[in-house]
């Protein structure tokens, strides 16, 4: 199964009860394995998790830290750009030339390197210690 169509899955089984707003969100490490994460919504809206988030967490989980590739599909005809917090998570776990493609729900793409995305980026750099 393809990056977009691992993303596109995940965009089916997120849970957008409040906003009927499904995102779906596939990464492949550096090792090449795929981990996939769709938005949740609960009743204390907007206290959810993105599908970014959640594919990053099932990253981190597996044991993983690399992203070398990132797909987000919407519920959206124009491809929708991860929030703030996502972009920040993705570069916590992506260098800066990393493409992250966004896909429209009709098939439009949008391909922008996470530096395109989160110019300026914080990062562990500018903690002092690393």
């Amino acid at each position: 199964m393809s990056l977009i169509d691992t993303a596109r899955a995940a965009r089916d089984n997120a849970y957008a009860r409040y906003s009927k707003f499904r995102v779906g969100a596939a990464l492949r490490t550096s090792s090449g394995a795929v981990f996939a994460g769709c938005n949740v919504e609960n009743a204390a809206y907007p206290e959810g998790t993105c599908a970014e988030a959640g594919a990053i967490a099932a990253m981190v989980l597996a044991g993983e830290r690399d992203i070398a590739e990132l797909v987000v599909i919407a519920d959206s005809v124009a491809p929708v750009p991860p929030c703030g917090g996502c972009r920040q998570k993705i570069a916590e776990f992506a260098k800066p030339d990393v493409t992250v493609t966004m896909l429209g729900c009709e098939g439009a793409q949008v391909h922008m390197s996470v530096a395109d995305l989160l110019p300026g980026a914080f990062r562990a750099g500018h903690l002092g210690g690393g």
